[in-house]
């Protein structure tokens, strides 16, 4: 299977798994938000803890927190954290540069133990929830009103299709 087809097959599943939860548009979009949030914001592994207790808070979709920290995964890591400490190097003014970070997280990401990453400098970790928190007050409100806009189309495209073989018709979708 080609990535093409590999993506495309993932990205139809998420699609479907998006917009056929049975909720209102507006909860799923909180929850798929609140998983943004968290994805771009906290280290991968931890989000979790912090993205389902706060879509029980919020009242949003448990099924788009989980899945919306999957912004941080295994493959895309490599690319957004190293972006992400970068960015928020800059906002802080400091000297950080992109191969200092990369090597920095590379050696966390080698090691996959708690001493290498809490001998990070204070520097890059603050770099790292600056940038994470640029990273989120843009993808959140994003997320939320691109999930909300998916929801509310596929059902009102699935509303006219009912309504038109209802009718006799063939909708016009």
């Amino acid at each position: 299977m080609t990535i093409k087809r590999y993506l495309k097959k993932k990205s139809l599943f998420l699609y479907r798994k998006i917009v056929r939860e049975k909720a209102s548009p507006s909860y799923i979009a909180k929850g798929w938000a609140i998983g943004m949030f968290y994805g771009c914001f906290l280290p991968f592994g931890t989000q979790l803890f912090f993205s389902i207790p706060t879509s029980f808070i919020i009242k949003g979709s448990k099924i788009g927190a989980c899945l919306g920290t999957l912004i941080t995964n295994h493959f895309t890591i490599f690319l957004i954290y190293p972006l992400q400490c970068f960015v928020g190097s800059k906002i802080l003014g400091q000297s950080l540069t992109y191969e200092d970070i990369k090597a920095a997280l590379a050696q966390v990401l080698k090691n996959q133990d708690w001493d290498t990453l809490l001998h990070l400098s204070t520097e890059l970790l603050g770099a790292f929830f600056v940038g994470g928190l640029i990273f989120s007050l843009i993808m959140t409100p994003a997320t939320y009103f691109f999930v909300k806009y998916l929801v509310e189309n596929y059902r009102r495209k699935k509303e006219l299709d009912i309504n038109g073989k209802r009718n006799g018709q063939k909708a016009a979708l």
